[in-house]
């Protein structure tokens, strides 16, 4: 709990006043019936309705000081409860930004969504609900114990028999929900995830007609949470009937062993009248504990899982660099006996002893099978990943000697997988500069071949992308984001595959601007065709994680009997399609 303090401490005044306001509703629920007990005994008894008016009135000014109390209470409880949520969401969406991609692979996507949004909601509910029961229930409880037994300590006796008896059962409910509401949970992430996948890809499921097939899993997910709801809900549906039934067979005790009292003449009608309904009292504010408690089994599961991600080690950060206000100047790249496992522990190494330099202004190019390695070895240059041997410098200084923020900053990449975000063009673009004027993006637009179809749009780069850039082609999507990486204007410009979906006139113009706008940028490119890297400073040949070799085309063609099959394998295949 010591870590939520902080989450507490700007909102508690409200954290206090709520339950403190709560308190006016105990005062007047312990006192209403003792002031009903007196209009019978008294006034009724002694028909003197002076006195029943002037109890009265204080009954009814109890009960707006109570309703004032409560409000007030319910208010400030929901102010604390929320704000403290709030800035625990906020909290943890910024841990999962600072998550390296090997942190983010320990999630699903669904889970969390799930531990954003469900999880702090359940945190917020108990919290709210805890905050306005903190001093009613207790209060309440207490209170009417004292009530009943000053009234007649015997007939309270019969209350002591069943409370026990009721903490065991509210033990034993207990015990059994915390474990159902984490499986419950846990079913939750599932289905979010499936939701999230089949909503991403619906295009996918579309053109391959597997709606069916979409909607027979998403029933077996859907059908799955179904039966662990109603797994976990049993012991929120057993524990209201088992209160109902102690505090009915409670009351009828009272009411039975009370009335032989007043036969005896030993107690007054208004005494017993008060006295039934402070027994109902006193069970009601175990019932709402009960309450409390079982909301708490399930938000306690919440918070196991909200503290799994804050507890999340990031393994990439800025602890132990050493130059953190060093800035990339020139570009040059260096890999020296790099080796990369995506485990930590000792795993099959991706990359395996790595060696080449890319001194500034050159064009890198990087070919391979799929699955040699070529995007993890790029990612190692902006630390999106760290090696496990060796090292990767950066103007002749290792990458984890810069902060990240000026790492990455000057770095520009255009990944495999093109991203766009909701919005227009421009506010897309300007991911790569936020202040950049409107002639610098139309700029970086041109060098991209990307201002012609822009510009041919009705709203130009006020056209709205809608999410994820679904309005635009595969090939104007990876121009787009090539124009965001320029408006960047980094040193060193990383490019995936990015002009996989654009012909090989347009990709010819891309090259060409390389070589003029961006001279004094050192360039990475990653590409399965040839044509795209032939004309680079130095290329690099990978296979199975090793670099198997490098050079210049010619030197490779001459070389290197891998680049060789390559080349003549994509010549065949070209010549065919002309044919």
């Amino acid at each position: 709990m010591k870590r939520y303090g902080k989450y507490i401490k700007p909102y508690l005044p409200a954290f206090i006043l709520g339950p403190l306001l709560m308190l006016t509703e105990v005062f007047g629920e312990i006192m209403l019936p003792k002031l009903m007990s007196l209009i019978i005994n008294n006034g009724v008894a002694n028909r003197d309705m002076s006195y029943i008016i002037g109890v009265g009135i204080v009954m009814v000014l109890t009960s707006v000081v109570m309703a004032l109390g409560g409000i007030g209470g319910a208010y400030f409880s929901s102010k604390a409860s929320i704000c403290f949520t709030s800035d625990l969401r906020g909290d943890l969406f910024s841990k999962v930004q600072e998550f390296s991609f090997r942190n983010i692979d320990q999630y699903s996507t669904g889970s969390l969504v799930t531990r954003l949004t469900n999880d702090i909601q359940q945190v917020q509910n108990v919290t709210m609900m805890g905050l306005r029961m903190m001093f009613r229930a207790p209060g309440m409880l207490i209170g009417a114990l004292i009530m009943a037994f000053l009234m007649n300590a015997k007939l309270a006796l019969v209350i002591l028999v069943v409370i026990p008896l009721l903490a065991l059962a509210i033990g034993i409910i207990l015990k059994t929900a915390f474990p159902r509401f984490t499986v419950m949970q846990k079913k939750i992430d599932r289905l979010n995830s499936g939701i999230q996948e089949a909503l991403t890809n619906v295009r996918v499921i579309k053109s391959f007609v597997r709606e069916d097939f979409e909607k027979e899993k998403f029933t077996e997910m859907n059908r799955d949470l179904r039966d662990s709801s109603l797994d976990a809900m049993k012991v929120v549906i057993t524990a209201m009937p088992v209160m109902t039934l102690a505090m009915n067979i409670t009351t009828l005790a009272v009411v039975w062993y009370g009335g032989n009292i007043i036969i005896a003449g030993n107690m007054q009608v208004g005494d017993l009248t008060a006295f039934t309904t402070y027994i109902v009292q006193i069970l009601m504010s175990l019932m709402m504990l009960s309450m409390v408690l079982l909301q708490s089994s399930r938000a306690m599961a919440s918070v196991k899982r909200i503290n799994e991600v804050m507890d999340t080690e990031i393994d990439l950060s800025d602890e132990g660099a050493k130059r953190k206000d060093l800035l990339v100047k020139h570009g040059k790249v260096e890999f020296r006996n790099v080796s990369f496992s995506y485990s930590k522990n000792a795993g099959e190494k991706v990359l395996e002893n790595l060696n080449f330099t890319a001194e500034p202004g050159q064009v890198i190019g990087i070919i391979g099978a799929t699955g040699s390695g070529k995007t993890t070895l790029v990612q190692l240059i902006p630390r999106l990943y760290d090696a496990v041997e060796g090292q990767v410098l950066v103007d002749d200084v290792d990458v984890r000697d810069y902060s990240l923020y000026n790492l990455r900053n000057g770095v520009g990449m255009v990944l495999q997988k093109n991203v766009l975000f909701s919005g227009t063009i421009e506010e897309n673009l300007r991911w790569g500069s936020e202040e950049a004027p409107m002639e610098e993006i139309q700029a970086a637009a041109e060098s991209a071949q990307a201002d012609g179809f822009v510009t041919s749009f009705t709203e130009g780069y006020n056209t709205d992308m809608g999410q994820g850039g679904v309005n635009v082609s595969g090939g104007q999507k990876q121009r787009l984001c090539i124009a965001r990486a320029l408006l960047k204007k980094p040193k060193i410009l990383i490019l995936d595959d990015s002009t996989s979906a654009v012909d090989t006139a347009t990709e010819a113009k891309i090259r060409e601007c390389f070589r003029t706008t961006l001279k004094d940028t050192t360039k990475i490119i990653i590409a399965q065709r040839i044509g795209s890297v032939e004309e680079a400073d130095k290329i690099l040949v990978l296979d199975e994680g090793k670099i198997i070799g490098m050079g210049t085309h010619k030197e490779l063609l001459k070389e290197c009997e891998a680049y060789q099959e390559i080349y003549y394998s994509q010549r065949d295949r070209e010549k065919e399609v002309s044919a």
